[in-house]
């Protein structure tokens, strides 16, 4: 059965909305203005555009499923997973196929909850969706949970796209994940703007790293935190200092004091709950594509961890 793309997007999570472009449907994170306040960095805009943490998922007994896909912009050339019942049954890497195509997954017999994650770091369309055999969707049953953060949070460096932190805190969780990570990005209040229609029942983030040598963190960090208290009053938040990192351009000293920072002004609110990045992600290199981001093992590791985390803090 070949679904069109109006049939395709119940099945799609992890998005704000769908655009179809060029008669592919394609994933969006943000709404219209804040996609249009991001224009002012163009290495923020893209990203913004990216598929990370976007999952198409549905119930069937199909032991080949297919699409035709179209790769509009790459940031890094990730992967395309299939999971069934949570266990990886393929994963497709990006760098060996063209730019548009076709993509088919083999599956295992039975009938079986089925996951594709779209890749981190590229704005992908996808349409002709084919089941070869019986479906049903699925809609999720976990609590919304918009995640702000970084480069990390969007998920680069593991290259596997179902390895990213988020990803792997989503599949044990169950959350319904909106994934606003941007890499590169920073506390900026500006784009903290309500989404109409859409109200997280949590809300994490992860950010800092990027701007911890900055001298005015005291002040971008509390004007972040009053505007989300404005937007999004009294939502339970998770706010994930900076994990571990030892490349080049790392200053430790100031690091810990960028993570004090946010501690002292999360205290403020009695929605938000802290947790220590370095306790997160094993402070070796080993865990790290490069001294920064984590890799695949790191991504796996931090998703696990922050894992037992909200389940100790009862988030």
């Amino acid at each position: 059965m070949k679904l069109s793309n109006k049939s395709i997007k119940p099945l799609v999570h992890g998005v704000y909305q769908t655009k179809e472009e060029d008669g592919y449907l394609t994933f969006y994170h943000y709404d219209d203005a804040q996609i249009e306040y991001l224009r002012f960095n163009e290495f923020f805009y893209d990203r913004a555009r990216a598929s990370s943490s976007v999952t198409l998922e549905f119930e069937t007994d199909a032991k080949e499923i297919g699409f035709d896909y179209k790769i509009f912009w790459v940031g890094s050339k990730d992967t395309v997973d299939v999971y069934a019942d949570n266990v990886p049954v393929c994963i497709t890497h990006l760098k060996a196929l063209a730019d548009k195509g076709k993509m088919a997954f083999s599956l295992p017999e039975g009938k079986k909850k089925l996951t594709v994650y779209f890749p981190i770091d590229v704005k992908i369309g996808i349409k002709n969706l084919r089941i070869e055999g019986k479906w049903r969707n699925i809609k999720k049953k976990g609590p919304k949970v918009l995640w702000m953060g970084d480069s990390i949070t969007q998920g680069y460096g593991t290259f596997i796209t179902s390895e990213t932190y988020v990803n792997v805190a989503m599949r044990k969780l169950g959350y319904d994940v909106l994934n606003q990570g941007i890499g590169g990005y920073y506390f900026d209040a500006n784009v903290i703007t309500p989404m109409e229609g859409y109200t997280p029942d949590k809300i994490i983030i992860a950010m800092g790293t990027n701007q911890h040598t900055w001298s005015d963190n005291e002040r971008r960090v509390a004007e972040y935190f009053e505007k989300l208290d404005k937007v999004y009053n009294g939502i339970p938040t998770l706010v994930l200092t900076p994990i571990w990192r030892c490349n080049p351009g790392t200053d430790m000293k100031k690091l810990l004091e960028i993570a004090e920072i946010i501690k002292v002004e999360c205290a403020k609110y009695p929605n938000i709950k802290v947790v220590d990045g370095f306790e997160l992600v094993p402070n070796l290199p080993d865990y790290f594509c490069d001294a920064l981001h984590p890799n695949a093992l790191g991504g796996e590791v931090y998703g696990n961890n922050l894992v037992n985390k909200i389940k100790e803090l009862k988030f």
